[in-house]
This record gives C-alpha cells, structure tokens and sequence, in this order.
C-alpha cells in the first residue's frame, strides 16, 4: 500500500506503535501518534519521536486524531476504545500494526496464533531457523515489533510472527505464507463479548487472505480449531498427539513423525523432546512442520528438539531460596496455562495470581487448586475476582494496589513479602497470574523481568 504523503495517526506509544511510526515515517507518511498516557515508557518514547520530528500527544486523544486517512493501533488497544469507535464512524481505515508493517515485507511470513503455546512454538522454531543457519527473523508478540525489523527482510528471510487476536482483529490484506493455530481455549473473553465464537473467528483470521497456494498448520485435536479451519482455502497440515494424520505430524510408537506431500519423517523420539509435556509435544510439531515446509532437514529439527530449553518467563526456574523454589510464569495470561502451570509441581504450591482479567472462568481449577495449592496471593484489577472464586477452597490473601505507576514495582513486591511470608521451606512460590499484566506493567515480560529482580534481592536466613 502506498502511503507517502498520506496523514496518518498511530495510536499507542509503547513498543509496536513506536515502531510503526519510525517505519511509517522513513516510507514518507506523515505520522501523528497519540498516546492516552498512564505509562512513564511511552511518555519516554513520545519525547524520543518528538526529536525525530514525529509530531505526538501524550494524555489523552485530541481531535488531531481524526485528521487522518488510516489509523495505526497497537494490540493493547482495545477493539470497542472510544478512539477506535469513532475513527470508524467517520470513514477512517483502521488497521493493526502487523498489518501496516506486512505492506512493507518482501520475504515469506510464517505466522502462528493460539492461545496457548504462542512464544514458545515461536521461539522453538526460531531456534531451529537459527541452527539450521536459515535466515530469517522472529518478531511479532513475542516481543520485537515486526515494523522495526521489516525493512531488514529480503526476498530469502523467513519472517516468523508471533500474532495474538487482537493483531489479527485489525488485518486487511496480511496473508501469511504458513499460518498456524496451535489451539483455541477461552481468553480475552473481555475483548470478544464473552463469546468463543467471536474470539475464535478472530483467531481464524489468521487465512483470511490465504489461498491454497498457501499453508495452514493447524491442531487437530482441538475443538474449535477444528471447527474453524473448515472454511480455511489453504493447503492443510495437521497435527495431533491421538491419531495418525493423512498430511501433517503424529506420534507411532514413540517417535514424533511427520508426512508432508505423502513423505514420512521420522523426527526423534518424544522422550528425547527436551521441553516436557503434551501441551510442548504439540508446540514442537507444530514447529516441526513450518521448520519442514520452509525446507529444513529432519536431521537439524532433531538436535534442536533435543537440547531447546525452553522460553523466559515459561515456567522459569528463577532461584531457591530459604528452601523455597521461585518460579517466573508470567507469560501464563489465561486459565489453561495455570492449569499446565499447577499440574508441574508436586510441591505445595503459594500461588500469585492475577493482573488485568480477562473475562476469565476459573473454575475449571477449582479442583486442581484445592488439590495443589495451600494460599493464592490475590493481586491487581482482578483482585477481588480471584477472591470471590478462591476464598471458600484455599487460603487467600489480597495485595492492594499501591499508587497507580506503571511499572508498579511497589505492588509486586508487596505480593512477594506476601507469598513468602505464606510459604515454608519446601514449598514453590508460583507467579502464574491468569490475567494480561496491564493493571501494573507494560506486558507480561517486564511484570516477569521484575519479578525475577525482587526474588534475587530476597536475603538468606
């Protein structure tokens, strides 16, 4: 799309709109970003764009806003904003920044969604295209936004995307080489009206634009996933940890498999995958099969399954300290991954959990948390939901909110003295917070890199 000259507004100044105003910028448009200001980062970003000549507001959106042909919205904006809202009922083309960013790409896209399991597949294939000495980049919502690294990518860079549904709400012609949805569980039931049928229409966004020259990875043992890929147009590759597949990846006799193009590989032995679990056993095969399909030997697929460690913030062992095991799983934002979280550990568990909450039902860990778990440290805008759900089952204490800065460092630590006041020599202190970490930080890796930062400053008795 040609947008030199064009007036265009990004809203959001946190990492993905900064980055699509510098890019937006150096293609000629003329850019406004506005930013509704609660974070001291994107106030640091709007002063770094202001010197590059990138006219921004900070505090709230004026009518400047609107006096533009195309809007830009980061993925923390929420569908039903205000802003958005109105943009739209004046005529103004809204779009995400994936989208903006992928006008700009000359190399193939491998996207991949889910609601699980994301950043892990993201990075595990990264680190395949990293052994295997393949170009490419990793970007997306893991972390690294696709508009500042797009305009590195050649016609011969694999750009891996990490895509989350909010990114996807906002597509118009992102059309993804490979796409791939690894599994559609109840999330962000905030953003969707409590509907799994929006929520997963919006997943399945991800084909959109595909055609059947293009590529869908996709889980076959899940539900919605399977319900959502018949209309898909694209040339379909399965995979699944119960049942052999005509194209795709399984499991015979212990070895994960795959068939591509009526090919079978034998890959390694699941025992030999060194991140442990069904949930990984499906991220590795989904990563298996886009690693093949961009021409990627078995033999390179192998030795990195084999010695993959896994992704920060993952069920991260952090520290032991005092006898008591810390554990960072900040990335898990939705129930299921509690649960995956919780089924890890034979040790009595002091869980900190919640954040910004999703709309979320918890009680599908009734059970497992009366099982798991001797006291829930209650924290941030979810607070008193996690309160009403737990109180009656496990010991629950709640961490007020101190003060309303982003980052609230004060609050985190306040829900670690918390949790290890709670615990006892033996037992893990668990973040797994089941919710976005918008109510105190940027994203879920600042609210894990700080968390970390607390439990290594906890002194030895």
């Amino acid at each position: 799309m040609e947008v030199s000259g064009r007036n265009i507004t990004v809203i959001g100044a946190e990492r993905s709109g900064v980055a699509v105003a510098r890019l937006l910028k150096k293609a000629k448009a003329n850019v406004f970003v506005s930013d509704v200001g609660k974070s001291q980062h994107a106030l640091k970003n709007i002063e770094e764009l202001k010197k590059e000549g990138i006219e921004c507001e900070f505090g709230g959106h004026s009518e400047h806003v609107y006096a533009s042909s195309l809007m830009v919205i980061s993925p923390g904006v929420p569908t039903n904003a205000p802003v958005v809202v109105e943009a739209q009922k004046r005529g103004i083309k809204v779009v995400s920044e994936i989208e903006a960013a992928s006008w700009f790409c000359k190399g193939p896209i491998i996207a991949i969604t889910g609601s699980n399991g994301k950043t892990t597949t993201t990075t595990l294939l990264g680190r395949i295209l990293s052994d295997a000495k393949k170009k490419h980049v990793v970007a997306g919502n893991i972390g690294t936004a696709f508009s500042s690294v797009v305009l590195d990518v050649d016609e011969e860079t694999v750009v891996v995307l990490e895509v989350s549904s909010f990114q996807l709400d906002f597509i118009d012609t992102f059309r993804p080489t490979i796409a791939a949805i690894l599994n559609i569980t109840q999330n962000h039931m905030d953003r969707y009206d409590n509907s799994m049928e929006k929520y997963a229409s919006s997943k399945a966004r991800i084909f959109k634009n595909q055609t059947a020259d293009d590529m869908l990875i996709a889980n076959l043992d899940d539900v919605w996933t399977r319900e959502k890929i018949k209309s898909a147009p694209s040339n379909l590759f399965y995979f699944s940890t119960t049942q052999n597949v005509s194209q795709g990846a399984f499991v015979e006799q212990g070895m994960l498999q795959s068939r591509i193009r009526q090919t079978n590989y034998s890959i390694v032995r699941t025992d030999e995958i060194s991140i442990k679990g069904e949930h990984n056993l499906q991220n590795a095969m989904a990563a298996t099969l886009a690693a093949q399909l961009v021409g990627i030997g078995p033999a390179f697929i192998k030795a990195t399954l084999k010695n993959f460690k896994g992704v920060e913030h993952r069920q991260e062992f952090v520290r032991e300290v005092n006898g008591i095991k810390y554990i960072n799983n900040s990335k898990a934002t939705t129930v299921e991954a509690v649960e995956v979280s919780l089924k890890s550990y034979s040790e009595p568990i002091v869980l900190i959990m919640g954040g910004k909450d999703k709309g979320n039902d918890y009680s599908t860990i009734y059970e497992l948390v009366k099982e798991k778990v001797k006291a829930i440290v209650a924290t941030g805008y979810s607070a008193d939901t996690i309160v009403k759900n737990f109180a009656d089952k496990v010991k629950v204490e709640k961490v007020e909110t101190i003060g309303d800065a982003i980052p609230n460092i004060a609050s985190m630590k306040k829900a670690l003295e918390t949790a290890t006041r709670l615990a006892e020599k033996g037992d893990v202190v668990l973040l797994s917070p089941a919710c976005t970490s918008f109510d105190w930080f940027v994203d879920y890796e600042e609210r894990g890199k700080i968390f970390k930062q607390l439990v290594n400053e906890i002194q030895e008795q």
